[in-house]
C-alpha cells in the first residue's frame, strides 16, 4: 500500500501535469469565447471535477458575470445571466474582491458559499482569482461532489493554472481588440473609398432634378442602405423639403410634399439647425427621430448636414434596418460623401440660376426687339401706305380728265397692288402670330413635315431624326408650322443642300428640343442679334426681313425659346425649346366606326392612327391613292399627302361618291386651303389629332 505521503506526492504530480496540459491547450486559442469554454471543459476532463465555470468582471467592476460553464448546468446559468457581486457573499465574490483563492471543504458549512439550485450535488468548491498584473479580471470556480476534495497544496498548483488561463483570456481579449481595430480601419477605408466614388459620380451631374434622385440611389447601392433621402432648405429658411428619396417610399413622400422644420424635433431638423451630424442607434429610443410610416423598418438613422462655406443647403438622411448600424467614426467618412454631394448640389443650383438668368436676359432682349419691331412696323406701314394715297389721288385726277391716260392708271394700280401686298405680309407675319391660340399636344415630326410640305422643301434635302421616348410638345400647331416653315425657307434661301431636323427631350426637364441645322451660307456674327428685329435682312431687295421676328414671336408666345448658332460658310443651327405636353389618359374609342380608310403616306401620324384604332379592334386601311372608298365607313385624308396631290385625291373621292364621309386633317390651318377643300365636297376640315381624345372627337362625326 502507498503511504499517505506518497499518495500526496502523486496527487501533486498529477495536478501539475494536468495544469500544464490545460495551460498549453488554452495558450494557443485566440477567440475569447473559445478560451473560456475550452478551459472549463479541459479542467473538468483532466481533473475529473463535477463542475467548472469562469466569471469575468463586467465594465462596471461591480459584478462577476458567468461567461462559461460546464454542461447543461453551465448553459442554463449563462442563459439566465447568472452573476455574483464582486466582494459579495459568495466564493466568487470573495475571490474577486480579495484577489485570493478560496476553498470550501464542505459547502453546507461555508458561510460565503452561494447555494446554486443548478448544482445540487456540489460538496466542495474552490474559487481561484484570475489576475493579470495588478488587474483582477474574474475568477474560476471548480466544484466536486466529494467533501474535502481540495487542499491548500491544490490551491498553489491550480492557481498557477488559473494564472495561465488569465493570461490566455487577456491575450484573446487583446487579439479581439486588435481584430476589431483592424476591422474598423478596413471599414473606414472602404467607406472613404466609396465616398470618393460617390463624389466622383454625383459631381458629374449638373441637372438638379437628375442629380438628387440619382445620388440617393448611388448612396443606397454603394453602402447597402435601406433608405436615403435628401432635403433642401426652402427660400424661407424654415423648412427642409424632401426633394428626392430612394425607392417607392421616397417617391411617395416627395409626392406628398414631405417637409421637416429646420431646427425642429427630427433628425433632419437637428442636423440643419445645428449644422452637425446626428446618429440614432435605436430610433425607438431616440427623442428627435421622426417616426415615418413609409419607412417602418428603420432601426438606425444618420442625418448629415449639406454645407458649402457658411451656407446650409439641407441634409441627407441615411437609414438602416439594423440597430447600431452607425458609430461616431462613421460620421467622419460619411460626412465626406455628404460634402461631395453638397458641392454637386451647389454647382447644379448655380447652373440652374445661370440658365434662369440667361432666359430672363433673352426675354428682355425679346421684349426690346418686339418694341423696336412695333415702332419700325408702324413707320414701315406708313411709308408703304403713302404711295397708295398718292397713286389714288393721281388716278382720281386722271379719271376726271376728259383724256384718260390708261397707261398711267395701270402703273398706279400696280403700285397700289405691290404696297398692299407688302402691308398684308407684315400683318400676316407680325400681327397674325400675336393672336391667342390654345396650345395642344403636338407630334413634332408631323408638324415639321407639314412645314416642309408647304414650304416645298425637296424630300432628298430634308432629314428628320427623332430620339426614342420623346414626348409630345405643347403648341399651337398652325403657328408652330409657320415658324418652322420660316426656318426651312431661310435654309433654302441660304443655298443649303441638306437640312437636318433633330427632335429630342430637352436638357431642361419638362421641355422638348427641336434643332434645325443646315449647311448653307451661314449668318455673319454681327447679325446674330440684329436678325431678330423686324425689317433686318441680309438677303437684299425683295426680302422684308420678317421671318425670324415672326419665329421669335411665335415661340415666345408658346412659352418656349429659340437661339441661333451659325458659322459663315458652314451653316446655321436654330434650337427651339418648347414645353412638353402633360400625359393624358387614353379615350375610349370603341364607339368609332368599325371600318376606316386612311389616305396618307407611311409616316409617324399614320402609324399613330393605325396603332390607336387597331388596339380597340377597328379595321384601318391605309392607302396613298383612292381605292375602295365606297366600302369605307369613314375616310381621313392627310392634307400633306406626298404620293398624290390632295386636289386629285378629293376629286377621286367625289367621283366615288365618298366625299360626304371624308374629313381632311391638317397640322396647320389656312383659310384659303380650307375653303378649297370644302368646295370639293368633303364633310369637314379639322386640325390633325395627336391624342386618342382628339381622334375620338373627329370620328364621332361619323353618322
Amino acid at each position: 500500500m502507498n503511504s499517505p505521503k506518497r499518495a500526496s506526492v502523486e496527487r501533486s504530480a498529477t495536478l501539475l501535469h494536468a495544469a500544464a496540459r490545460v495551460a498549453k491547450s488554452v495558450a494557443t486559442v485566440l477567440d475569447p469565447d473559445d478560451v473560456l469554454q475550452q478551459t472549463v471543459d479541459i479542467i473538468c476532463d483532466e481533473f475529473d471535477f463535477y463542475y467548472a465555470g469562469i466569471f469575468l468582471i463586467d465594465e462596471t467592476g461591480q459584478w462577476a458575470v458567468l461567461r462559461a460553464g460546464r454542461g447543461e448546468a453551465g448553459a442554463a446559468m449563462i442563459a439566465e445571466g447568472h452573476k455574483l457581486a464582486v466582494g459579495g457573499n459568495s466564493m466568487i465574490g470573495a475571490a474577486t474582491g480579495l484577489r485570493e483563492a478560496r476553498i470550501a471543504l464542505d459547502v453546507g458549512a461555508e458561510r460565503v458559499h452561494f447555494r446554486n439550485p443548478h448544482l445540487p450535488e456540489t460538496r466542495s468548491e474552490m474559487a481561484l482569482p484570475l489576475v493579470v498584473g495588478d488587474e483582477a479580471i474574474g475568477a474560476l470556480t471548480v466544484q466536486s461532489v466529494e467533501g474535502e476534495a481540495f487542499t491548500q497544496e491544490d490551491i498553489t498548483t491550480l492557481q498557477s493554472m488559473a494564472d495561465q488561463v488569465a493570461i490566455a483570456i487577456k491575450n484573446s481579449r487583446l487579439h479581439r481588440q486588435n481584430q476589431d481595430l483592424l476591422r474598423q480601419a478596413e471599414h473606414r477605408a472602404r467607406l472613404l473609398q466609396v465616398a470618393g466614388e460617390v463624389g466622383k459620380q454625383v459631381t458629374s451631374i449638373l441637372d438638379l432634378d437628375e442629380l438628387l434622385p440619382r445620388a440617393m440611389d448611388i448612396i443606397c447601392d454603394a453602402y447597402g442602405l435601406y433608405y436615403a433621402g435628401v432635403f433642401l432648405i426652402d427660400d424661407t429658411g424654415e423648412w427642409a423639403i424632401l426633394h428626392a428619396g430612394h425607392g417607392e417610399a421616397g417617391a411617395a413622400m416627395v409626392a406628398e410634399g414631405h417637409k421637416l422644420k429646420v431646427g425642429g424635433d427630427s433628425m433632419i431638423g437637428a442636423a440643419t439647425g445645428l449644422r452637425q451630424a446626428r446618429i440614432a442607434l435605436d430610433v425607438g429610443q431616440e427623442q428627435v427621430h421622426f417616426k415615418n410610416p413609409h419607412l417602418p423598418h428603420t432601426r438606425s438613422e444618420m442625418a448629415l448636414p449639406l454645407v458649402v462655406g457658411e451656407k446650409v443647403l439641407g441634409a441627407v438622411t441615411i437609414q438602416s434596418v439594423e440597430e447600431r448600424a452607425f458609430d461616431s467614426d462613421d460620421i467622419t467618412t460619411l460626412q465626406t460623401m455628404a460634402d461631395h454631394l453638397a458641392v454637386a448640389i451647389h454647382n447644379a443650383q448655380l447652373l440652374q440660376e445661370l440658365e434662369e438668368a440667361h432666359l430672363r436676359l433673352l426675354r428682355t432682349k425679346t421684349y426690346e426687339a418686339l418694341a423696336t419691331a412695333t415702332t419700325q412696323a408702324i413707320h414701315w406701314i406708313g411709308n408703304k401706305a403713302l404711295p397708295i394715297t398718292t397713286a389714288v389721288a393721281r388716278m382720281k385726277a386722271d379719271l376726271a380728265d376728259d383724256h384718260v391716260d390708261v397707261e398711267s392708271i395701270r402703273e398706279d394700280v400696280e403700285l397700289v397692288e405691290q404696297s398692299t401686298r407688302l402691308i398684308l405680309e407684315v400683318k400676316e407675319n407680325l400681327l397674325g402670330p400675336v393672336r391667342e391660340h390654345v396650345p395642344r399636344p403636338a407630334l413634332l415630326p408631323d408638324v415639321v413635315q407639314a412645314a416642309a410640305f408647304h414650304t416645298r422643301v425637296p424630300g432628298d434635302r430634308l432629314t428628320i431624326n427623332v430620339a426614342p421616348y420623346t414626348p409630345l410638345a405643347l403648341a399651337d400647331t398652325t403657328q408652330l408650322a409657320r415658324a418652322l416653315g420660316n426656318l426651312l425657307q431661310n435654309a433654302l434661301e441660304a443655298n443649303a443642300e441638306q437640312i437636318v431636323v433633330s427632335i429630342e427631350p430637352a436638357f431642361e426637364k419638362g421641355y422638348v428640343c427641336v434643332n434645325v441645322a443646315d449647311d448653307g451660307e451661314g449668318i455673319p456674327p454681327e447679325m446674330l442679334d440684329a436678325m431678330w428685329a423686324s425689317f433686318i435682312t441680309t438677303k437684299g431687295d425683295g426680302h422684308v426681313g420678317l421671318g425670324l421676328p415672326a419665329c421669335l414671336h411665335i415661340i415666345t408666345q408658346l412659352d418656349g425659346h429659340i437661339i441661333a448658332d451659325s458659322e459663315p460658310g458652314q451653316g446655321t443651327t436654330f434650337t427651339i425649346t418648347l414645353p412638353a405636353a402633360p400625359d393624358v389618359a387614353n379615350t375610349d374609342l370603341n364607339a368609332a366606326p368599325g371600318s376606316i380608310l386612311l389616305i396618307d403616306d407611311d409616316d409617324d401620324w399614320a402609324q399613330f392612327v393605325m396603332y390607336t384604332l387597331a388596339a380597340v379592334g377597328k379595321n384601318v386601311t391605309r392607302q396613298e391613292v383612292v381605292n375602295g372608298a365606297a366600302d369605307a365607313g369613314f375616310i381621313l385624308v392627310d392634307e400633306t399627302l406626298v404620293a398624290k396631290p390632295i386636289a386629285d385625291v378629293l376629286a377621286d373621292l367625289k367621283a366615288a361618291g365618298a366625299a360626304d364621309k371624308t374629313i381632311v386633317v391638317a397640322s396647320a390651318m389656312k383659310v384659303e386651303r380650307t375653303t378649297a377643300y370644302l368646295q370639293a365636297g368633303v364633310k369637314d376640315v379639322v386640325l390633325k389629332p395627336y391624342t386618342s381624345g382628339e381622334l375620338a372627337a373627329i370620328l364621332a362625326q361619323c353618322p
